[in-house]
């Protein structure tokens, strides 16, 4: 079922779909009247609808069904990532939206080979959002991921402090993930280097500051790699890769229906 964000909250039985939302429903996918779609709304309550009509560049829906969106996992993940070079932030911030992170925050560190200036980097700010809301779209995600304006590392520290726990990623070693997560923790902040990592200096920095080290193993990943494989084995580590009872029960339905059909 098609999957999208919208800009306000739906009060009564209908809705009318304007804008991008409704030309990708007509003109891209070519739904029709009957056809099914979800919208979620800013404060993630999901919305199961039917289509009405289509005309003039709207679409009516009627509201079939509201729950809340469930699809959020339990833990708040900010990845602060250090800028890598050419068009790898786009397929770091796409996977990372699939795999559940809230947040992230590009980050200027020492080993940086890419530095835009203010008017590039508003650019690809832009388009990273629009990556992120059309991930987000495809995971059926309960939120879009805020890409924030990128910061110096030395800010990308001090701001972690919110978090409830920190780790950056130091490919000389430190803890594994296990341990640093075993007791769990509403929110955390992972921070990722770019070709190169961490210089020492700025490991030592996160330290004094409360963040603690890890390690990926003793392999050496690559920039776009590193962040994609911290993430899923945090998530995985807090259970939040399981999927519920009322999705494996709708699994097992649909393959005896399967079963049936053939």
């Amino acid at each position: 079922m098609p999957w999208f964000f919208i800009d306000e909250e739906v009060n009564g039985k209908k809705f009318n779909i304007n804008g991008e939302n409704a030309r990708h429903i007509s003109k891209s996918l070519r739904m029709k009247i009957g056809e099914k779609l979800t919208l979620i709304s800013p404060s993630s309550m999901q919305y199961d609808c039917e289509i009405e009509n289509i005309s003039n560049g709207s679409v009516s829906v009627n509201i079939l069904k509201k729950t809340p969106c469930e699809n959020e996992p339990n833990v708040k993940i900010t990845l602060y990532q250090a800028l890598p070079k050419g068009d790898k932030m786009e397929f770091i911030i796409q996977k990372c939206v699939e795999l559940g992170v809230v947040k992230i925050v590009p980050t200027i560190s020492a080993r940086c080979v890419s530095r835009p200036d203010k008017k590039s980097l508003e650019k690809k700010l832009t388009r990273w959002q629009k990556i992120a809301k059309e991930a987000a779209q495809q995971s059926r995600r309960g939120i879009i991921p805020e890409i924030s304006e990128a910061v110096s590392f030395k800010r990308a520290v001090e701001n972690s402090k919110e978090n409830e726990r920190n780790i950056i990623f130091y490919e000389l070693g430190g803890e594994s993930i296990k341990n640093i997560t075993e007791k769990g923790a509403k929110s955390i902040g992972i921070f990722i280097g770019s070709e190169g990592g961490f210089e020492k200096s700025e490991v030592d920095f996160a330290l004094e500051n409360g963040v603690r080290v890890a390690t990926l193993g003793k392999r050496i990943l690559r920039a776009e790699t590193a962040p994609v494989t911290a993430l899923s084995i945090i998530m995985y580590a807090l259970g939040e890769m399981d999927c519920n009872a009322t999705t494996a029960k709708e699994f097992e339905n649909d393959r005896n229906n399967m079963r049936a059909q053939n």
